[in-house]
């Protein structure tokens, strides 16, 4: 019978469920990936209103993507693709543009641009605006509800993740653990079962991404995953590349877990014994570190600020955590299902914990710095708000780890000899006599239980008639099972008993379990930091969107055509406005004012005024001179500085009838 482990007390019941409320909780309203490259500038730009219809269609991003044919798309107002579908790279030092041309001849109205990518750090990104040509118009598209990287492919996705980062953790946190801290549990059982579970979830995790990854990124349909040509895709991409090398890896991993659980466990011989731990230890580090190179490769650390130094710290922080919380997940199954763990084995586990909080320590600092890099993105962005909860748990689980030591400590005292030993603490004599207690009522059961056994035997031997071998034969085996379920019930009892008769060792369980429970919450957190937004690249992607107007509208001015209606008479027209170059400082600014059919109209007055509401500047009141019939003009206009910039255009057709019309126009 398989040994149970002791009930928990309701503080530590309500513990793990606060625990999986937080997880739940988090995993559910992590919701799709948010994208690690931001749309950063277009030519056209968002909602812009040109005079004619531009020859191509330009996309800026704050860092690498990987674009396929239909990766931009063009779409006029009944939803008919006007792109050409080859995709143009424009890309020049630092700045990273895609472009696609578009087919000559468009007639007027307004576009719309949708785009779909994956960012360097295998996370998808997608979007859509439109622009108008000549003026806009009704559009028929319809872009689709669910975000890319969404709905139940995304969130089976981040199941996925979650359940990769856990099983590592226990792959290699416990296999480190029985090498280091406890080699005689190679062959206990439970341990045993625990890392084989890890790595049997790590394998599932990884060919559940494998298969999902064409649907995440692409078409968010769960029937695509068995999509063969999609899987071939993916193989050829960088994370796909990264997913199946973790699962050779994984190959050589599960030949190590075999000898450390076969020959290791086996061997006696002192010498054999120390030159296969130094042989285990060895490639045990190689595979671990590879699988872990398998995410530094293929997310955060492999783009973005300083690659080559992020890529070796990100493996050393993975398998830092590895050491810590998938030592402490052994270490709690030790305590609970085989508490025949030595004292020893606990005080190393909790050198090799303090160790590993020194290199996350260090290399958490770096990882913060290169992925927020100011204090602001730290309060003010998502990510910075998740690494501070993220920071939060940790120093809550030192905590715990920092009362869970002093159980260690006392543990671990020397066991003296002479008259000292009279005077051992009364925790040890408790413990003692519990156990002696216990062995004793347990041997009295058993024999109380054999003697009642025997004593029905012997009653039915004399009062009951003659049976058949057979019979006999089950009734003798009835009476073997019967007992041999009563013999395991005692033992089972007096090792329950013999374990909880040890206070020292109860406290340590339970600060274990309390630290497990924090641990499945933080895992969690990094799961959900892993899929945001870096703040860096939220803040710099924020300053590209304020400046892009130099982006957005590259070496040309600005063109803007806004329909008007005063109610009056002869009051309905359109405003034709130029802005030339378009950018910071002195600009040239040219009003047409045209009747419905095109031709010039004559009005008593038009007046501009410009306003960065971002910045407080404004309104800057431009009064254009009259140069003909419905053209008007102003030099020198100046804008002092880039952003998304708000245009007032006031027309007056009468003494009475005037209208103002708002556009937004960027500046760079």
């Amino acid at each position: 019978m398989t040994p149970t482990a002791p009930r928990l007390g309701p503080a530590l019941a309500r513990l793990l469920l606060v625990a999986a409320a937080l997880l739940g909780t988090l995993l559910a309203t992590a919701g799709p990936a948010s994208a690690h490259a931001a749309l950063t500038g277009s030519d056209p730009q968002d909602g812009a209103v040109v005079a004619t219809a531009p020859k191509e269609v330009n996309l800026t991003f704050s860092e690498q993507v990987a674009m396929s044919d239909d990766s931009i798309r063009v779409l006029d107002p009944a939803g008919k693709r006007v792109d050409t579908g080859e995709i143009r790279d424009l890309c020049s030092g630092s700045v990273v543009r895609y472009g696609v041309a578009l087919l000559p001849g468009l007639p007027d109205g307004t576009y719309t641009v949708a785009w779909q990518t994956v960012s360097a750090d295998s996370h998808p990104v997608a979007g859509a605006f439109t622009f108008s040509v000549g003026a806009p118009s009704k559009t028929s598209v319809a872009l689709p509800d669910t975000a890319v990287g969404g709905g139940l492919v995304g969130a089976l996705y981040g199941i996925a993740r979650y359940l990769s980062y856990a099983g590592f953790v226990v792959l290699v946190g416990g296999g480190a653990f029985v090498l280091v801290c406890w080699p005689r549990g190679a062959a206990a059982r439970p341990v045993q079962r625990l890392v084989v579970r890890g790595w049997l979830a790590l394998t599932a995790a990884t060919l559940a991404l494998l298969l999902l990854r064409h649907p995440y990124t692409k078409t968010g349909r769960l029937g695509d995953v068995f999509d063969l040509g999609g899987l071939q895709a993916v193989l050829q991409t960088k994370t796909g590349a990264a997913l199946s090398s973790r699962l050779l890896l994984l190959g050589a991993a599960a030949l190590f877990v075999a000898v450390l659980f076969g020959a290791y466990a086996r061997r006696t011989d002192e010498k054999e014994h120390k030159d296969l731990t130094f042989g285990l230890a060895i490639g045990g580090t190689v595979v671990a570190a590879g699988i872990a190179g398998t995410w530094a490769l293929a997310e955060h650390a492999s783009t973005g600020l300083q690659p080559g130094i992020a890529m070796p710290v990100d493996i050393l922080h993975l398998l830092a955590v590895a050491a810590w919380l998938g030592g402490l997940t052994t270490l709690l199954v030790a305590l609970y299902r085989a508490p025949s763990v030595e004292r020893a084995a606990v005080e190393r586990y909790s050198k090799v914990a303090f160790g590993s909080v020194v290199v996350l320590a260090a290399t958490g600092i770096y990882q913060s710095w290169r992925q927020v890099g100011t204090w602001s993105a730290l309060t003010d962005t998502r990510y910075g708000q998740l690494l501070l909860v993220k920071i939060g748990l940790v120093a809550v689980l030192v905590g715990i780890g920092w009362v869970s030591r002093r159980w260690v400590r006392r543990l671990a005292e020397p066991v003296v000899s002479g008259t000292e030993s009279e005077s051992a603490s009364p925790s040890s004599s408790a413990s003692e006599s519990a156990s002696e207690s216990a062995s004793e009522s347990a041997s009295e059961s058993a024999s109380a239980s054999e003697e009642a056994a025997e004593e029905a035997a012997e009653e039915e031997a004399g009062e009951a008639p003659p049976v058949v071998p057979e019979a006999s034969d089950e009734v003798d085996a009835g009476r073997a099972e019967q007992l041999a379920r009563q013999r395991a019930a005692v033992a089972t009892a007096l090792r329950k008993k013999a374990r909880d008769a040890d206070p020292e060792r109860a406290g340590l369980r339970r600060s274990v379990l309390t630290e497990a429970a924090v641990a499945v919450v933080l895992l969690a957190v990094t799961t959900v930091l892993t899929s945001t937004e870096p703040g860096r690249t939220e803040e710099e992607a924020g300053r590209g969107r304020a400046t892009a107007g130099s982006s957005a509208v590259p070496d040309r001015p600005i063109d803007v055509r806004l329909p008007f209606d005063t109610g009056g008479a002869d009051g309905k027209g359109t405003v034709q406005l130029t802005l030339d170059p378009g950018r910071t400082g002195a600009n040239a600014l040219h009003i047409y004012v045209l009747r419905p059919n095109g031709r010039p109209l004559d009005v008593p007055e038009v007046k501009i005024a410009f306003t960065l509401k971002e910045k407080a500047i404004g309104p800057l009141p431009v009064l254009p001179d009259r140069i003909q019939t419905g053209h008007w003009s102003a030099s020198g206009v100046q804008l002092p500085m880039p952003g998304e910039w708000s245009m007032h255009v006031t027309v007056r057709t009468s003494d009475i009838d005037q209208t103002t019309i708002e556009k937004n126009v960027k500046i760079g």
